[in-house]
Formats: structure tokens, sequence, C-alpha cells
């Protein structure tokens, strides 16, 4: 037995808009469903690496952890964008958003994000550690958390004067007065 094509062809990267560096959010926001998980920086589409299990458990227990902590005017999210520019888009791991939303949106605006999470894997330290906080700031989300793994340990910014301060950092237990009173048991997000 053969596979029979199935009369449409996977989407790729077109190369010379992928050179000339000519990609826009307009072109990331009509992208069809089977295309990978994307990010635009500076006009040039990065396909995101697929996340490993326990990345992937971190950021689901974190999301399911503000979800049942965090005051109703938040909403957490993962594998959703924020639009930070119409060449320039990121894709956190998990997201706490402000209600109301329109949830069918795959992309959100910076003043509708509170607080973005990077969970760092070892392909994306150097962006999670100094290129996507920069970026952040510079879109005006107020505050930053990055999580390294393997020990969990959670380094948590707020934006201060246009960039990012650290004001609390634990491997037990992150103790935050913004967004809200946050008392989060690091044991909670470690799988």
């Amino acid at each position: 037995m053969t596979a029979q094509p199935a009369g449409r062809v996977m989407w790729t990267l077109d190369p010379v808009k992928q050179r000339m560096a000519a990609y826009t959010l307009e072109d990331v926001l009509s992208l069809p469903e089977d295309a990978p998980r994307v990010e635009l920086r500076d006009g040039v589409m990065i396909v995101v690496p697929s996340p490993s299990i326990g990345h992937q458990q971190i950021g689901n227990l974190l999301w399911m952890w503000l979800r049942q902590h965090a005051p109703d005017h938040f909403e957490p999210a993962t594998a959703v964008g924020v639009a930070v520019g119409l060449r320039d888009s990121l894709e956190p791991d998990v997201l706490l958003l402000r209600r109301p939303l329109t949830l069918t949106h795959h992309f959100l605006l910076p003043d509708q994000t509170v607080v973005v999470v990077e969970v760092v894997s070892p392909g994306t330290r150097r962006r999670d550690r100094m290129e996507k906080p920069v970026i952040y700031a510079a879109a005006g989300i107020p505050h930053y958390w990055r999580i390294e793994q393997d020990p969990v340990h959670v380094f948590a910014y707020d934006l201060v004067g246009g960039s990012y301060e650290l004001v609390a950092d634990s491997a037990e237990e992150l103790v935050l007065t913004a967004p809200f009173e946050i008392r989060l048991p690091i044991a909670d997000i470690t799988p």
C-alpha cells in the first residue's frame, strides 16, 4: 500500500521573502493551520522548536497554578503570540492576559499582556535570557518571568523605566506583590 498525496503541498518558508526579511505580522496571521509555530524577528520567520516534555510540563503546571490563583480579571494562556510590532511577534510559553479577551485570536497586543513567561531550554537560552526580555520591555509588557530548568528556578522581572529589573527569584517559593499577591511554591510547577 502506498500513501496517496492529499492534493495539498505542506507550507514552507518563501526563501526570497526570508532572505529579504520581508515577512510581516499579516503573513504570520495568514499562515495555514498546518504551518509550524513561528516567531517573527525583524521580518524574518523563525521556526519555534517543539518543547520537550519537561518544558511543557513546567508551562502547563504554571498555567494551571495561574488559572487557580489569579484574580478573575486575568486569564492565563499558552501557545498564543504577542504582536510586538508589524515585523515582530513572539510566542511566550505562558502568558497572563487582561480580560476581556476575544478567545478566537491567536495573537494579542502588548497592552493586553500582563506577564510573559519563557521556560528556558538548551536551544533557547540566548533568546530567552537576552533577546526576548529586550523585545518585551520595548513593547511595554509589565512583567517578564524566566524559568530555568533542572533545577526549576523562577526569575521575576518588573518593567522599570523601559527595561526589566529583577524583583524576585527562587527555587523554593516565588513571592511577588504584582501583578497580584503571589506566593508560588516552585514545587507546584516542578514535574
